[in-house]
């Protein structure tokens, strides 16, 4: 990367510090900050190691870390926050001259495109919200299509013929996992019950309390149902610690491969399979754009055909139904298979 020296920065602080204003609209902040500064990384709640989405969007910073020589700074949401929270840890990320600068979740969609407007020069992406800005790059993704190839799964393989799924926050973007999951089950066999609960119906703390699942995991179970699909983020790894401790139940993981994760290891065994989101993949070609000065723009939708999501096969535990997953998955591919992105009511 680009290196200045100190009396560099100093003469180009001081000469930005005593404009009013720049040339195509650049703020005076944006002018004083170095850039080049590398990647500006905000986390949802859970922070990098929650074994599910978070460290997705980790992996893709590593890989540029690696393949480009990037930097990256690293910055973590805490629960109960507020829009002005969000907005502070992306307005300082620009600010100190990172870029691209990216909000990892659904939560930052706001904070990201109203602090993009400040930064003109600067490139902004959001995972799991749309662009509103022409500096914002929207990451978003068919989880709804991958949670459906969950939902052929655990039709296949439930016993008991009751199944569970687990949302950290009911809101509209965990609703698509639920969706996806309901129709995947219902159309592969009717005559299994799907029964959806959420941890919290609007507080991000659905997305980091782990015992709240375990807690909703263990009723679920003692309900009959052996097959579990928790959507929660690092909540998650609750219930498929406790799915682990019954004979014959499965847990279905979410956005990572979590049966290859090193923290969730003593639990693998119990994991059937798990819905990708490739992030990691999303992340790395937003940083990419940037160093190629080609930034990202617009909303980029990360879908079944183009490999955006997927459903795992570690493990080896759904080999045994892998002609019906993938017929599943043609079918959606070619549109016979529409999903739903919303639950019946």
């Amino acid at each position: 990367m680009r290196r200045v020296t100190k009396l560099a920065a100093a003469v180009t602080a001081t000469a930005a510090l005593a404009l009013t204003a720049t040339a195509c609209g650049e703020s005076s902040t944006e002018s004083a900050a170095k850039k080049d500064k590398g990647v500006g990384l905000a986390f949802d709640v859970g922070g990098r190691d929650d074994h599910s989405f978070n460290q997705a969007a980790a992996r893709g910073v590593d890989k540029a870390e690696k393949e480009l020589s990037v930097k990256s700074k690293e910055m973590t949401a805490s629960n109960d926050e507020t829009e002005a929270d969000r907005e502070q840890r992306i307005t300082s990320l620009a600010e100190a001259g990172f870029n691209p600068v990216i909000g990892v979740g659904f939560d930052y969609g706001k904070s990201v495109n109203k602090v993009a407007k400040k930064f003109p020069k600067t490139t902004f992406g959001v995972v799991d919200s749309p662009s509103k800005v022409k500096n914002v790059a929207g990451l978003v993704f068919a989880e709804h299509e991958a949670s459906y190839l969950a939902g052929v799964a655990a039709a296949k393989k439930t016993k008991s013929k009751e199944v569970g799924f687990i949302g950290g926050v009911n809101n509209a973007l965990i609703q698509k996992f639920q969706a996806g999951f309901e129709q995947g089950v219902k159309e592969t066999d009717p005559k299994v019950k799907v029964t959806s609960q959420y941890l919290y119906p609007t507080n991000t703390k659905g997305f980091n309390d782990p015992a709240a699942a375990k807690d909703k995991a263990k009723g679920m179970l003692d309900s009959g149902n052996d097959v579990i699909y928790s959507a929660a983020g690092q909540s998650g790894v609750g219930s498929i610690e406790e799915i682990s401790k019954k004979k014959g139940a499965w847990a279905i993981g979410v956005d990572s491969d979590q049966y290859t994760q090193p923290g969730l290891g003593k639990y693998k065994d119990a994991i059937l399979t798990s819905a990708v989101k490739n992030v990691d993949v999303a992340v790395y070609d937003l940083i990419k754009s940037v160093e190629d000065k080609k930034p990202m723009k617009g909303t980029t939708s990360f879908d079944l055909k183009e490999d955006g999501v997927s459903l795992a096969t570690s493990g080896g535990f759904i080999d045994d139904i892998q002609k019906d997953i993938d017929k599943a998955k043609k079918e959606i591919v070619e549109g016979k298979i529409k999903v739903k992105d919303t639950p019946d009511k």
